[in-house]
């Protein structure tokens, strides 16, 4: 991202104030789930359902959205069951977990098929989704998908900075657990680190839940592998970056072939939130590759 783009990071209610939208809670399977929800062009408008990453937010979309509304689509984001403000969650949570709870949300929200953008385990979610339920689905995008077996010293990293922001929320650990993901610090927003920062500090808020996956024995059981590539039913873009701490730009290529309808988006300059630090660029490749598909 250039200096000025980096100068311009939006808050999301810079993106979203002037388009028609809700922020509601909806009950999806009996999960109170908050759900931002913008109005596409018209009321026989496809949907783009955007998926966070683990311990993420709709406010990972925050510059994404308006590039889906302006192409016309209908923009719904959500929280997973114990992240964001959706209802805490009460047990370790496993890739079922947000199959069931998606499945629930689309049945809520009355959504037939739409375009699944995943990003991080937003990704993996949909890689395991996709071929479950293709009916449910256009196309998916996979932003730097997470679930593979990678070495224990990213892993180890990544919990050990989850463990502090949640156990001391200041605004220099929260910052620090963004810094995993995202790889210029200068594209961190403050607005970015209070939301987080304020979800993290919720009464009862757990991130063995949320983090569960990260265990061993729990990872490998739902693990992401080639097969599972292989197996996505529907056209696929794959995004990913020369920053990318699970694989490097020869690895998001190989995976990307394994995709039977696969379309590949290298982003430079980031790490694990393409849509985010790349937002230019992501943004004119999702929406090309979403009217491609519509």
């Amino acid at each position: 991202m250039s200096g000025t783009e980096r100068a311009h990071l939006a808050t999301l209610w810079e993106e979203i104030a002037d388009l028609e939208h809700t922020l509601r809670y909806v009950d999806a399977g009996g999960c109170r789930t908050r759900v931002l929800d913008i109005a596409g062009a018209s009321p026989e408008a496809q949907t783009v359902v955007l998926a966070s990453g683990t311990s993420g937010h709709i406010e990972a979309w925050t510059q994404n959205v308006r590039a889906f509304a302006q192409a016309g689509f209908r923009v719904v984001g959500y929280d997973y069951p114990g992240h964001g403000y959706t209802a805490l969650a009460d047990h370790p949570l496993e890739i079922r977990d947000y199959e069931e709870h998606l499945l629930a949300l689309l049945d809520a929200l009355g959504l037939d098929r739409v375009h699944l953008a995943g990003e991080s385990l937003g990704g993996w979610l949909a890689l395991k989704f996709a071929p479950k339920h293709p009916e449910r689905l256009r196309t998916v995008i996979l932003s730097a998908p997470g679930g593979r077996v990678i070495g224990e010293p990213q892993l180890d990293r990544t919990q050990s900075v989850s463990a502090k922001a949640v156990s001391e929320p200041t605004f220099e650990n929260v910052k620090k657990r963004l810094q995993v993901v995202i790889h210029d610090p200068r594209n961190i927003t403050d607005e970015l680190v209070r939301v987080r920062r304020a979800i993290y500090a919720r009464d009862g808020f757990s991130m063995a839940n949320v983090s569960a996956l990260r265990e061993p024995e729990r990872r490998w059981r739902n693990r992401v592998t080639d097969d599972d590539f292989a197996a996505v039913p529907v056209p696929a873009l794959m995004v990913w970056t020369d920053n990318e701490p699970t694989g490097d730009e020869a690895e998001g290529e190989r995976l990307c072939g394994l995709i039977p309808d696969g379309e590949y988006l290298l982003v430079r300059g980031a790490a694990h939130w393409p849509q985010w630090e790349g937002a230019a660029e992501f943004n004119a490749a999702a929406v090309a590759f979403l009217q491609k598909h519509a």
